[in-house]
C-alpha cells in the first residue's frame, strides 16, 4: 500500500460534511481578536494599578478623557467578541442535540451582546458625566 492511498477515507470522499473553508474564517477573527486583546488588557492592568487607592471622582475624571474611554469602549467590545467565539467552538464540539445546540449558542450570543451594550453604555455615562 502506498503513502498516498493509506490517508485516504475508506469511504473515498466525505459527503455532506460542510467545506473545510468555514473554519478558517472564525479561526482567523478568533486569533485577531485575541491579539487585539493584549494590548488591550495590559493597558488595563497597568491603568488599574495606577488607580489603585483611587475615588470615583478620580476614575470619572479619568474616563472624561477621551483616549481611556475609547480604549475601555474597545477592551469591552473586543473581550465580549472574543467570549462568543471561544464558547460557540466549546458549545459546536460538545453539544450533540441539536436544538440544545442551537438554543444555547442563541442565548450566548444575545446575553454577550446585551453585556457589551450595558458595558459600553457604562462607560459612556461616566465619560459624558453620570
Amino acid at each position: 500500500m502506498t503513502e498516498q492511498a493509506s490517508l485516504r477515507s475508506p469511504l473515498g470522499k466525505a459527503i455532506g460534511l460542510g467545506s473545510a473553508k468555514e473554519g478558517v474564517v472564525h479561526w482567523w477573527r478568533q486569533r485577531l481578536s485575541a491579539v487585539a486583546l493584549v494590548p488591550l488588557a495590559l493597558w488595563f492592568v497597568a491603568s488599574l494599578i495606577a488607580h489603585l487607592g483611587g475615588d470615583r471622582a478620580g476614575l470619572v475624571a479619568w474616563l472624561h478623557a477621551p483616549v481611556p474611554a475609547i480604549l475601555m469602549i474597545l477592551l469591552v467590545g473586543t473581550v465580549f467578541y472574543h467570549t462568543v467565539l471561544g464558547v460557540q467552538v466549546v458549545i459546536e464540539d460538545y453539544v450533540h442535540h441539536e436544538a440544545a445546540k442551537l438554543t444555547a449558542l442563541i442565548v450566548l450570543r444575545l446575553a454577550c451582546f446585551l453585556l457589551a451594550v450595558a458595558g459600553i453604555f457604562a462607560v459612556l455615562r461616566l465619560a459624558f458625566g453620570a
